[in-house]
């Protein structure tokens, strides 16, 4: 480390420990309250879709999900009668049942830096800013990351093996498949075999039907577009939900790309596009009378119709642990953090997921 970046490196040392009420940032100790809400509101702005998202602080490692913005029909009559018992029953709308409770697991967000790149930042002003945003920025992608495509909470998680931190823990996704399996459209008519999938006409493709408007049997697609498939999807939901204007169809990326080649293609590489593209894109028209969005990390080949505050990060207050130290032996410094956190689905019924789409007729036999 440099001798003008070493001072810089100690006023960092110094301010956290102050901010934390703590001696010494090189062991371990317990970020302040005040402290871990704001690190929690600065990870949430750093994305957008986290904007969009619940990210709620519970008390318990575990119990029963909150219900962020959970609402159901309320409206009834009941003829009471004392003489039977006959009453009338309050419903919480916010409740979503014993499936899917939540469960804080620990995750580990280490990160290095090393001093040739502290040495290229020692002139500028903003230095403390500069070596916390790498922490942030990236604990929040990892958030979204884990959302998405996490199957797994290994103890021993692998990065190389699983680059989009699918053992890290049990993300949105694998809680719908796993809680509400009548919510998922995985598998079409026309497929064999052990290999899923659903065919959806593209291009020149044509799918023949009866005079009902069923398939035929020589139909070549289960859907004649996306948009057919969307409002399929849609039928998937709770009766109540189907018709909520802040439903949204998160696409994956192959979709994106086959269905609105034309807006890709166009768009342009200005930094702040390239920045769009990084957070929640949304395209230029609607899939099934439901805005269509593209955001960071969701799988290539799949869709989810839902509203955005029905996703959840839970954060349990007062785990979050954090080391600073000088690691001179590999010439970085090091700055250890884990809080316990679970990826909740608020309300089941609110989701439709639709996985292994195909682009295209079926393959011939």
């Amino acid at each position: 480390m440099h001798n003008q970046t070493r001072p810089l490196f100690n006023a960092l040392l110094a301010r956290v420990a102050s901010l934390n009420g703590v001696a010494d940032t090189t062991v371990k100790f317990s970020v302040a309250p005040a402290i871990e809400q704001k690190l929690e509101e600065v990870i949430q702005l750093s994305s957008e879709f986290l904007q969009k998202i619940n990210v709620v602080p519970v008390l318990a490692q575990e119990g029963e999900k909150v219900g962020v913005g959970v609402t159901r029909p309320i409206a009834s009559r009941t003829r009471t009668d004392p003489k039977t018992g006959k009453r009338r029953i309050a419903t919480d709308p916010t409740d979503t049942g014993d499936r899917g409770k939540y469960r804080c697991e620990i995750t580990h967000s280490d990160v290095a830096i090393r001093y040739a790149k502290l040495d290229q930042w020692r002139h500028k002003p903003e230095f403390q800013t500069l070596v916390g945003d790498v922490i942030v920025k990236q604990h929040g992608r990892d958030r979204i990351m884990i959302g998405w495509n996490g199957v797994a909470c290994a103890e021993n998680t692998d990065v190389e093996a699983f680059p989009l931190l699918q053992d890290v823990n049990y993300g949105w996704l694998y809680k719908i498949r796993t809680f509400a399996p009548e919510q998922v459209l995985a598998d079409g008519d026309l497929t064999d075999g052990a290999t899923k999938a659903i065919y959806v006409a593209a291009g020149d493709d044509v799918v023949l039907v009866n005079s009902d408007g069923s398939n035929a049997d020589e139909a070549n697609a289960d859907f004649a577009n996306l948009d057919a498939l969307v409002y399929a999807a849609t039928e998937l939901l709770d009766e109540w939900n189907r018709d909520d204007t802040d439903l949204v169809v998160i696409v994956g990326r192959d979709l994106v790309h086959a269905h609105f080649s034309n807006f890709i293609n166009t768009a342009g590489n200005t930094p702040t596009e390239v920045e769009a593209r990084n957070r929640i894109l949304t395209l230029p028209k609607q899939l099934g009378g439901k805005t269509a969005v593209m955001v960071p990390f969701f799988p290539a080949d799949a869709l989810l119709v839902t509203r955005l505050d029905n996703l959840s990060i839970y954060v349990q207050e007062g785990s979050r642990r954090r080391q600073l130290r000088d690691e001179p032996d590999f010439e970085q410094i090091a700055d250890y953090q884990s809080v316990n956190e679970s990826y909740v689905v608020e309300d089941y019924g609110m989701t439709a997921l639709v996985e292994n789409i195909v682009l295209g007729k079926k393959p011939a036999a």
